[in-house]
Order: structure tokens, then sequence, then C-alpha cells
């Protein structure tokens, strides 16, 4: 089935006229709208059998329990009255992280056995391949575990899935990286919105494709709330290096011996510190991530139908360190709990103006056969 373009008129978001992809012999799309029926405390229970299982098997059953976490967020989500269904399975997540497991643990082991025999001649060569290498590989795993759960996820029996590279997807990474780095941070809201459009314009309802319109995105502002969190940043660092000396001075350590290792009263101290400045750094930097959030779902576009998210920074912030809490107290048991209650936060806020024709999708293809492995070896799946 081909596509024509036809004007699908604007939707009244406020950022301007969009005009969709529109078959011709359809007269009449549908208003996407969202909602959770999640109750997180229902995963209160599912939580402690996830973490007493992981225990007695040694962590090997999180391939399992991760698996049965998305099955119950993915009924928990519903578009126009039907729930999306997850079709994944713990064994392909298992399988993708032993694939993970020899395209990360290969090439380091090559490499130590290059340093060791090579000297310091292989060193200046093989460090820098090894450094830039992590990096490409975490663009890479971002995109396969993007690409997983797109393919494993159904509604109204239709499949998602997504196109394009996961190499190059991985280069565009390690670029956003390194172009950040160079100005000193000031390139990665456009770095972030860049790689959104890499996934999201390459993603396809059946063989409906789905689209990301910078132009809309950049509507948004952001770079104001980044100069807010960059300085933010900057006058908390300071704050803790003038924190660290005032407790240097009150426990005597300036005087102390070279070499004598820090005392019960220094090391509370500094994870006192820690404990502070987190909060007051994540609410420094909550404006910006809550605008990149607004203006990536902005960008978002499905036929002539638009997307907003209504995230602002405080319920963000809020959502943030209380799920942090969680995770800390409960040493990582109440995990499905938090990611429950994250999916319920955003779905909650999600809507979306203007029509897409979801009942002209065709299914799509299985996809991968095996699991994001390497989102988790690397530990950023997002649930």
């Amino acid at each position: 089935m081909t596509d024509a373009t036809l004007d699908g008129g604007p939707i009244n978001d406020g950022l301007g006229p969009l005009h969709g992809v529109y078959p011709q012999d359809s007269e009449a799309g549908e208003v996407l709208r969202f909602q959770s029926t999640l109750q997180p405390k229902r995963f209160l229970g599912l939580s402690l059998r996830n973490g007493l299982l992981n225990i007695v098997t040694l962590t090997l059953y999180r391939f399992w329990g991760k698996t049965e976490v998305r099955r119950r967020v993915w009924q928990g989500v519903r578009l126009n009255g039907d729930a999306f269904e997850y079709t994944g399975r713990g064994k392909e997540l298992f399988i993708g992280f032993l694939l993970a497991l020899v395209a990360l643990g290969l090439p380091m082991l090559l490499t130590v056995f290059a340093i060791q025999f090579g000297g310091p001649a292989m060193i200046a060569v093989l460090y820098p391949i090894l450094y830039f290498g992590l990096f490409w590989l975490w663009g890479f795993g971002l995109f396969t575990a993007f690409r997983y759960m797109a393919s494993r996820t159904t509604w109204r029996g239709v499949r998602f899935r997504l196109g394009g590279s996961a190499r190059s997807y991985g280069f565009r990474y390690l670029g956003a990286l390194f172009l950040s780095g160079l100005t000193m941070g000031w390139f990665w809201p456009v770095a972030q919105r860049g790689l959104a459009e890499k996934l999201w314009d390459e993603l396809r309802f059946g063989d409906r494709r789905i689209r990301f319109r910078m132009a809309r995105a950049e509507k948004v502002s952001v770079y104001g709330w980044y100069a807010l969190g960059w300085v933010g940043t900057l006058v908390g660092y300071l704050v803790f290096v003038i924190g660290m000396v005032g407790l240097f001075a009150a426990l005597g350590m300036m005087d102390a011996p070279e070499g004598q290792p820090p005392g019960l009263g220094f090391t509370l101290g500094l994870y006192g510190m820690m404990l502070v400045l987190a909060p007051v750094f994540l609410l420094i930097w909550s404006p910006f991530h809550a605008a990149m959030l607004r203006s990536i779902s902005a960008g978002v576009t499905l036929d002539g139908a638009g997307f907003h998210l209504d995230v602002k920074a405080m319920p963000l912030w809020w959502l943030t360190v209380s799920n942090m809490a969680a995770l800390l107290l409960s040493l990582g048991f109440l995990t499905p709990w938090v990611q429950a209650r994250t999916a319920h936060f955003m779905v909650s806020r999600l809507t979306s103006a203007g029509l897409a024709h979801l009942d002209l999708a065709r299914q799509a293809g299985r996809g991968p056969g095996s699991g994001e492995g390497l989102a988790d070896a690397f530990g950023f799946s997002a649930i």
C-alpha cells in the first residue's frame, strides 16, 4: 500500500498547521485518546516475587521478570479503548544478553592481551578505539532496545516496527557526545532532538509511518532551561567543593599525615552531602528534562495527529526523587512498582490532536529474534 499526500488540516495545539499523509480513498480518521488503567500498588506483589526469584537464581530470572512487568504495563495502557500488548519472551532477552556478553567481552579480552604483549605503543593505539567503541556500543544498544520493544508491541493485532540502522545510530550517538564535549555540554539539547528524530522518524505502526517533525519540536523552548541547569550545576559543584573543604577542616584532616585514610566521620559526611545534593541537582535539571520531553512529544506525528505531553518540572522532579528513594530503600525490589508508576505518570499526561488513519495499517514483520542484550548489559533499559 502506498500513501498519497493530502491536506490533513491544522492541528489545534499551538504549534502550527500539520499536513498529514492521508490515503486518497479514506474520508475520516480517528482522534487518538490515551488512557492509563495502571494501578502501581498492584505491582507490589510482583516486585516482591521478582526480587526473591532474582536472589534465588542469582539474577538469572530477571529476563522473565522483566517480560512479565512489560506485559502488565502494556496491558494497562489503552488507546481509544483498546489495550496495547507486549509479545516478547524472557528467552529472547536472555539470548540477547548472551550475545551482548560476546560482543562486549571478546573485544575487551583481545584488547587486554594486545596491551599486555604490545607495550606502550599498542596501548596508545587501542585505548582510544576501546574508549570510543564503548560509547558507540551504547548508542547501538539504545537503538536495538527500542527496535526490539517496538517489534514486540501490538495494538489491535498490528505490530510496531523500527527501520533504520543501529550502526549508523551508534555513530550518530558518538558524534553527539563528541560535539557536546567540545561545547562543554551546550550542544546536548540539539543532540537529544536529533537522536530522537532518528528513532521516531523510523518507527512504523504496521505499514503506517510515524514522522518526527523537527520544526514542531523546536517550537518548544529548551535552551533557557538548559542554561539554568548548566549554571546551577556549576554553582552546586562549587558549593560541594567548599563544603568538602569545610568538612576537612572541621575534622582536622588538613593537618593529618599524608596517606592516612579518612575516618568514619568524613565518610558519613561525604555520603550525607551527596544525599542532600542529589535531589538539589535533580531539581535544577527538572525544568530542562520536562521541556525536552514536551519538545520530543511535540515532534512526533502520525498522519494528521500530533501529540502533547503535559509534563511540568516539579511533578517530574518529585516522581524522580521518590522513585530513587523507593529503589534505594528497597534495594531494588520495587523496580516493577517504580516502572508502573512512571508509565502511569507519562500516559495520563499524553494527549493528541488531529486525525490518524490507524484502521488502514497492515501487519509488519516480527522483527529481531533476540532481545536488547546491550541495553541489559549497560543497564539502561527503561522497562
